[in-house]
């Protein structure tokens, strides 16, 4: 009976069925061979396995401020556990610092090459006309009883040589001594750290990052993540605790990772009340240094000293802001179980819009993300302005946006407030939910921007936002240079990364969101994610599998189409077949049908409008082979009652870019009503490149359009109606405007 069953079933097929005859894609398999496999670290389901282990750091530093000769030198311990299951004969550190050297990539290629008058900045970009130190001076690294221990240094890593193998489940503490010169920001691209030097007043704001040698990532897809830095590709940290004295000028305010230890000794005693009075207020930031204050110290420049002290517990990075120029406002954000103290160090040059906007962005960034991923778990969260760039640490972040002799425009003030509010939005990508960044910068941009885009919908609704027409025409760019997502982070082109790693990772997570997975069980399945791997180091397939496991929807097709190709979404709606059925019961009636044949010959052909009419076609009974072993027969005159008086319309879409969407259908009726249909995905199994379905409707339709809410980032729209939307040349339209 089975082979009985099989026969017929591929005999109605082959005979029903149109076949594909283009090549198969695989468009719906299986991605299983494109990530790694699961095991007792990761699992199938996305979740961290039983067995998962990470390593961890932490670190004990002193450092100190050298504002004359831009030195910053340093002691730090570091005591490292070695929570892997292999022992360990050396340890790889980080020296980014060293990527300031001469020899290393200062993307000075992205405004050309040389050529006839090109300015000086753009000349000493590309050959470092004037020349500057940089890099680590590495004093000494010793264990605890003062031996030293042997390195050596490759460009940004230096390799530490044990005496004897760090066993698994032990720890170790060294020393390091260290000290660089502080680069001049103004003489990079992707300047993420340095000084920025005021002449109008002589003086400088620090912005001190990746400052501090650290230690690698060892993991159990990587081992060590010792990847040279470039620039492009950030960082990927061990999480520990800090405990950081950093020596600057007296008269300098310091703005840091952790919690202030040494309020009393850092902070006048009005500053102190101010602090209280912040703690309290909810509603409004309350000054803490005020500008006139700030103007006032940077008259005079002390040659004393002062040390701040902070702790930091359970971060992956520290870093710093110092300056004789900052103005300081702080207010109380109440969030769930704690309440976080949001601030904003800014020099005179931002006034009045930093004053007015930097604390108040902090804040409303801290109640969107601890609602939409998890609370925020730190006890302060610090905007740092600053000139050109935007950048993340844990509880601070350095942000551009300035006005210009106090004025800002709409756009530019825009791009400042949605700047902050995205830097604060890396506190939970990556710094808490820790991924690789120098490997995948989209797992912690294209996350992060997702929820900020979100973020800026609630809260700045009439600023601009990420939505799938913003990709449009990037993915209809040229795809012989473009790359997927999934490209390693340093291996994308400078012109392109913005849109790669930040836009289309967006959004794609809003149509998953939108139209694909619906936004309650989403949203469940976002947090699930963010919440496994709070704290640890997913990889993309972490984070693909636990969508999966969380939604019960294959998103394969989803994942290899939008992350591992540069194809494109472009339906065409090629043709639109009307029918209706005759009542062959009624003799009047099946004379109609024969004269309308007769006169709408070619009605349900290709056709360019629903002018021709419908074709009527009459339905014949089944005869009793078609119904193979079942004795049941269909109610024949229901079927026929059913239908008659209904249209029928046969649609045929074709897959023009080579992604896979669902398919979004709006019926505009002649009443001028209209209804949207949708069908899934999974309508492109059995055929890739085209498919065709059939629709019942009681009214007549006027059109037929695709996509008709732009949920898909379709790159052609001209080609998704039916009729077709004539397209008025550039002469028609210069002659209609005359």
């Amino acid at each position: 009976m089975k082979r009985f069953f099989i026969l017929s079933l591929t005999i109605f097929i082959s005979s029903t069925i149109y076949a594909q005859n283009q090549p198969y894609q695989g468009k719906f398999e299986p991605i299983d061979n494109m990530i790694p496999q699961p095991n007792v670290y990761r699992s199938a389901s996305g979740a961290p396995g039983k067995a998962y282990w990470q390593q961890r750091a932490d670190y004990k530093i002193k450092a100190q401020l050298d504002e004359k000769n831009n030195i910053l030198s340093g002691d730090e311990t570091i005591t490292y556990y070695n929570n892997s299951p292999d022992d360990l004969s050396y340890l790889w550190i980080q020296l980014e610092q060293n990527v300031n050297k001469k020899e290393n990539e200062d993307f000075g290629y992205a405004f050309g090459n040389v050529r006839d008058s090109m300015n000086t900045r753009h000349m000493q970009f590309l050959t470092r006309a004037i020349d500057f130190p940089a890099g680590y001076t590495i004093k000494y690294i010793k264990d605890t009883n003062g031996k030293p221990i042997k390195s050596l240094v490759n460009n940004t890593m230096m390799k530490v040589i044990l005496s004897k193998p760090l066993k698994s489940g032990e720890s170790l503490t060294f020393s390091i001594g260290w000290s660089y010169h502080i680069t001049d920001r103004s003489m990079y691209l992707l300047s993420r750290e340095g000084y920025e030097y005021f002449p109008e007043d002589d003086n400088t704001v620090y912005l001190i990052a990746h400052w501090f040698p650290r230690m690698a990532v060892y993991n159990d897809t990587e081992g060590w993540q010792n990847k040279q830095f470039q620039k492009l590709g950030e960082f990927a940290l061990e999480f520990g605790d800090y405990d950081v004295e950093i020596t600057v000028p007296a008269d300098h305010l310091v703005a840091a990772t952790g919690d202030l230890k040494n309020e009393n000794e850092v902070l006048t005693k009005v500053q102190r009340q101010r602090m209280i009075e912040a703690r309290n207020s909810v509603d409004k930031p309350i000054m803490i240094v005020t500008p006139d204050e700030a103007k006032a110290n940077e008259k005079n420049k002390t040659t004393k000293t002062k040390t701040w002290k902070f702790r930091a517990e359970n971060v992956r990075d520290f870093a710093l802001a110092s300056s004789r120029k900052f103005i300081w406002d702080a207010q109380a954000v109440p969030l769930e179980t704690h309440t976080v103290m949001a601030m904003s160090f800014y020099p005179k040059e931002g006034l009045p819009v930093w004053s007015e906007s930097s604390t108040l962005a902090v804040k409303n960034a801290l109640e969107v993300y601890s609602e939409d991923v998890f609370e925020y778990p730190y006890p302060v969260c610090i905007s740092v302005n600053t000139s050109n760039i935007g950048m993340e640490f844990p509880m601070i972040s350095f942000n551009g946006g300035r006005p210009v002799n106090g004025k800002i425009s709409k756009n530019t003030k825009a791009g400042m407030i949605s700047t902050i509010v995205h830097e604060v939005g890396h506190n939970w990508f990556p710094m808490i939910v820790s991924s690789d960044e120098r490997q995948w910068m989209w797992m912690d941009e294209g996350l992060n921007t997702f929820i900020h885009q979100r973020t800026m919908e609630k809260r700045y609704p009439d600023y601009p936002h990420t939505e799938p027409k913003s990709i449009v025409a990037f993915m209809s760019g040229d795809q012989s240079i473009m790359r997927p997502i999934m490209t390693s982070s340093d291996n994308d082109l400078l012109s392109q990364f913005g849109a790669n790693y930040y836009q289309k990772p967006t959004v794609g997570l809003q149509i998953l969101r939108n139209s694909v997975i619906g936004k309650d069980l989403f949203d469940q399945a976002f947090k699930e994610y963010a919440n496994r791997w709070k704290y640890k180091h997913p990889n993309p397939a972490d984070l693909f599998r636990t969508l999966e496991d969380a939604t019960a929807v294959d998103l394969d097709w989803f994942y290899r189409g939008w992350f591992f190709t540069t194809d494109n979404v472009d339906m065409e709606l090629t043709n639109v077949k009307w029918f209706t059925v005759a009542n062959e019961e009624n003799i009047e009636n099946r004379n109609k049908v024969a004269k309308a044949n007769i006169k709408a010959e070619n009605a349900g052909e290709n056709t360019t409008d629903f002018a021709g009419g419908p074709e009527m076609i009459t339905m014949v009974s089944t005869p009793d082979q078609a119904y193979g072993q079942f004795l049941s027969r269909l109610d024949e005159p229901e079927v026929r009652k059913q239908l008659y008086g209904k249209n029928i319309y046969e649609i045929t879409v074709k897959n023009v870019g080579g992604l896979i969407m669902p398919v979004t259908i709006e019926w505009q009726y002649t009443d001028g009503t209209s209804e949207i249909d949708t069908l899934p995905a999974e309508t492109w199994r059995l055929n890739e490149y085209e498919v065709t379905k059939t629709f019942i409707k009681s009214k007549q339709v006027e059109k037929v359009v695709l996509d008709p809410n732009f949920e898909f980032a379709d790159t052609d729209m001209k080609n998704n109606s039916f009729p077709k939307v004539e397209e008025v040349s550039d002469f028609d339209k210069f002659k209609n405007k005359n």
